[in-house]
């Protein structure tokens, strides 16, 4: 099926792109002595000292080490061309859950896909955008919430057609990999619901930070593991 040749290439790189480019952020934030006395010096805002560790101390936001120069010229090119990236793969996948079930209508997976998508590219353009303006500061956390959202709704809705489909599905998948995608995707369910609290009240700083670069590499692990539970078509 060509949908399922489609989605393979799409997953792939809608994983490698916002993973090698926040890490590459993270490089430079940490190695910014690398580009002193070079038009890429770093921002002393988007610089880290010592060795940061953010996975787990959570020394270091994703906001901090990518909104400020030159950072910005990789995270924002990535996340905007990422999420047209994310249009194309919920597209597609509502294209072939169609031709299996026969049908033609827009699923929800591929509207809150969609939407995603939007939030991330309107998160992406306006990160280090300064405005002394309250309600500002409150509209970049809304928009990134609700790409995170309506993110896991998508996946998790798609993730239900699919195991309803895998009798048809069974030549061309990989059943190891889809109750893969199951638990990953009750993972981040689990772990938002029970972060909320934490997330919501003032402090746990170095918490938030660790959470979120788990949590942003825990959401575009799905698309890793897309690659591989779709088999290679002809």
């Amino acid at each position: 099926m060509n949908e399922i040749t489609q989605i393979r290439k799409l997953s792939l790189w809608v994983f490698i792109i916002p993973f090698v480019s926040i890490n590459l952020c993270l490089f430079i934030a940490t190695y910014h002595h690398l580009f002193e006395n070079t038009f890429l010096e770093v921002d002393p805002i988007g610089r880290s000292y010592g060795f940061p560790l953010p996975y787990f101390d959570g020394s270091l936001s994703i906001s901090r080490a990518s909104r400020t120069f030159p950072q910005f010229i990789i995270f924002k090119p990535a996340m905007i061309l990422t999420s047209v990236l994310l249009y194309y793969y919920w597209r597609s996948n509502n294209d072939l859950v169609n031709k299996l079930n026969n049908s033609k209508i827009n699923y929800r997976f591929k509207t809150f896909g969609i939407l995603s998508a939007v939030f991330l590219a309107i998160h992406s353009i306006f990160l280090g955008i300064k405005f002394d303006i309250q309600i500002y500061k409150l509209f970049r956390r809304v928009v990134l919430l609700f790409f995170i959202i309506f993110e896991i709704i998508a996946q998790g809705i798609l993730v239900f057609h699919l195991y309803k489909l895998k009798i048809k599905l069974l030549e061309f998948i990989n059943n190891k990999v889809l109750v893969l995608k199951i638990i990953l995707v009750s993972i981040l369910v689990t772990v938002a619901i029970l972060s909320l609290p934490l997330l919501v009240s003032k402090g746990n700083t170095h918490f938030k930070h660790a959470l979120e670069w788990n949590y942003f590499v825990g959401v575009i692990l799905f698309y890793l593991l897309s690659r591989f539970f779709w088999k290679r078509t002809t």
